[in-house]
């Protein structure tokens, strides 16, 4: 299945937009109950505001909070933020740190969100257990922990630690674009021979392939073996469709 993951999705990435650890870590924390696309929107006036740690450590609060405002939960967020801007300079020289035991420790860097920064902005191997994450990979049997450490821990135990950033990723994109919560599309899925929880949606392909989502819709149609079966409305609307959030 992970060969299959890596082959449907070969530019499988973190999409949240960043250029430095610093960028990665302050996008994560905006992202919590945001879609990706809304923080990458807030982001470039944030990053060129506050381009240091310090910067954060001492941001005019209501400033802050107008420029994140529309990522929700901005007054949470401005202390998370604020907090991480003063952690890191008076403990990491307004650097952020490439460890994970000194990252969750910073305000606002939960394990998940230390996982995505080692991953992405150090190339330390890292799993990220976010939602679509966990929901796949109990969904395909690999693990039946609830807990995302647990979950963090079981599936590194699955996979070679090198391949674990880009697991995550491939994960991920998978869970956005094609294994959705309520209706996954089995029937235009590439995994479905296999899948475990086949059947959990739509088996026929083109009641499957309109709930297919993202830019990459006509080559993972193609990829499942259904893309002759479909007209090219239903390519093309698949395609134009925003992945989940």
């Amino acid at each position: 299945m992970v060969r299959t993951l890596a082959e449907a999705y070969p530019d499988a990435h973190c999409e949240l937009d960043f250029g430095d650890p610093l960028q990665l870590a302050v996008a994560t924390i905006l992202s919590a109950q945001c879609t990706d696309k809304r923080v990458n929107q807030v982001t470039p006036a944030l990053f060129a505001r506050y381009p240091e740690a310090a910067d954060y450590a001492g941001a005019d609060r209501t400033e802050l909070e107008e420029l994140i405002r529309s990522t929700g939960f901005y007054r949470n967020k401005a202390n998370s933020l604020m907090g991480l801007g003063a952690a890191l300079v008076e403990k990491h020289d307004g650097q952020v740190p490439p460890r994970l035991a000194d990252l969750v420790k910073l305000p606002g860097i939960g394990r998940k969100t230390a996982n995505v920064i080692l991953g992405n902005a150090f190339d330390v191997p890292g799993i990220t257990v976010d939602t679509h994450f966990g929901r796949l990979v109990r969904r395909w049997g690999w693990t039946a922990e609830e807990d995302p450490v647990k979950v963090e821990h079981a599936i590194g135990e699955l996979i070679p630690r090198k391949e674990w950033t880009m697991l995550s990723h491939y994960v991920i994109f998978h869970g956005r674009r094609v294994c959705h919560a309520r209706k996954p599309a089995c029937g235009a899925c590439l995994l479905a021979k296999d899948c475990p929880a086949f059947g959990a949606g739509p088996e026929e392909p083109q009641a499957a392939a309109k709930l297919v989502r993202g830019p990459e819709a006509p080559r993972l149609l193609e990829l499942a073996g259904v893309a002759d079966e479909l007209d090219e409305k239903t390519v093309e609307q698949a395609a134009a469709k925003e992945p989940d959030a």
